[in-house]
């Protein structure tokens, strides 16, 4: 078959190529009004990942301030309970507290039990642990006080308070206590004590048998933190000695011994700065670090001390003052160093990494 040509007239062909060249340019046209359409959408698609840019930095601010309020709202709430043993320097460190108090804007409040009876009847249980955790005019409090260990759970509380402590070689608190009720010290040397005027010596005591040196005495400082329990409070128990321990170190940020005591300062000004910031320095340089001394006092006698050591009780005592010594010492040699003869602590030795998921 051949090729079959079909010539158009000249008006047709110049209508096909009118309508050819209409078609070309409202092609064209809806090709430019795509591309402004799809530039409107690109900068509007920016915009909008400004806008989550912006309120992702907004957020992140807001949440940055929250951590920061809800850190200081913390360290606002936090309330501290040094329920003291008499005779541990006790009131050399609690001077501390007091000295710090308006700088570092907490308040320090003596617990004054009657006669000082260290266990608090049920209600006053309850009173106390209710101020403790509600009296927010208080906050951040620094509570003292010669009351043995309160556990603080038993009350449905939502926020325990901070448990801090020192203890002392037990002879050694006994015989400072001994001639503390015959003289005093140089705190409130005009106040009449209960045993003013015996002149009789510690050693003499023990020699004789009395009552203010029997190893019975000893028995203070386990039933101080075993706490409210009629058992801490039964001399020689076993039971007491074992709850002691596991109050020490499961309910005590940090025990301290009296004769290490400005490192027991050095770890509570790094542990709690809140609290304790410039401790150290006014411990080393205040009047007030060592104001109460015992007057009169006699160191015992070899005889003496070997007497007292027969005793069960004294070796409990002991056993429980070691072990708090053990425990300070693990806890200090984690946290301090020395270098040229000045002991400094550590700095942070831990970071996080490998955080996810990344923004």
């Amino acid at each position: 078959m051949g090729l079959l040509r079909v010539m158009m007239p000249p008006k047709l062909q110049l209508l096909a190529l009118l309508a050819f060249a209409v078609a070309m340019f409202f092609l064209e046209n809806q090709i430019q009004k795509l591309e402004e359409s799809r530039g409107k959408l690109e900068r509007a698609i920016a915009r909008h990942e400004v806008r989550e840019i912006e309120q992702r930095h907004t957020q992140d601010g807001q949440r940055e301030r929250e951590t920061a309020a809800a850190l200081s709202d913390s360290d606002d709430d936090l309330v501290i309970i040094y329920n003291r043993v008499p005779k541990t320097a006790s009131t050399s460190f609690t001077n501390i507290a007091y000295d710090l108090c308006g700088k570092n804007r907490y308040h320090v409040l003596h617990i004054n039990t009657t006669k000082n009876n260290p266990v608090m009847s049920i209600q006053d249980q309850v009173r106390f642990v209710k101020n403790v955790t509600e009296w927010r005019e208080m906050k951040p409090a620094f509570y003292h006080g010669h009351v043995s260990f309160l556990d603080f759970t038993k009350f449905g509380v939502k926020r325990k308070p901070v448990y801090i402590n020192l203890i002392r070689d037990p002879i050694e608190r006994l015989v400072s206590y001994y001639y503390f009720l015959r003289f005093g010290d140089d705190y409130r040397p005009g106040l009449r004590r209960r045993k003013q005027g015996d002149k009789k010596t510690f050693d003499e005591c023990v020699s004789a048998g009395g009552s203010d040196c029997a190893p019975e005495r000893l028995w203070l400082q386990i039933p101080f933190f075993c706490g409210h329990y009629s058992e801490c409070w039964n001399v020689g128990s076993q039971w007491a000695l074992e709850q002691a321990k596991y109050n020490l170190v499961n309910e005590y940020m940090l025990v301290g011994v009296t004769e290490e005591l400005e490192d027991f300062v050095m770890m509570l000004e790094a542990a709690l700065p809140r609290f304790f910031r410039g401790a150290t320095e006014l411990y080393k340089t205040g009047k007030k670090s060592h104001l109460r001394r015992t007057s009169e006092k006699k160191p015992p006698t070899k005889e003496s001390v070997a007497k007292l050591q027969q005793s069960n009780i004294w070796k409990m005592e002991n056993e429980f003052y070691e072990f708090a010594l053990e425990q300070f010492q693990f806890v200090r040699a984690h946290a301090v160093r020395e270098k040229d003869g000045e002991l400094y602590m550590l700095a942070q030795n831990f970071f996080y990494e490998k955080i996810y998921p990344k923004n």
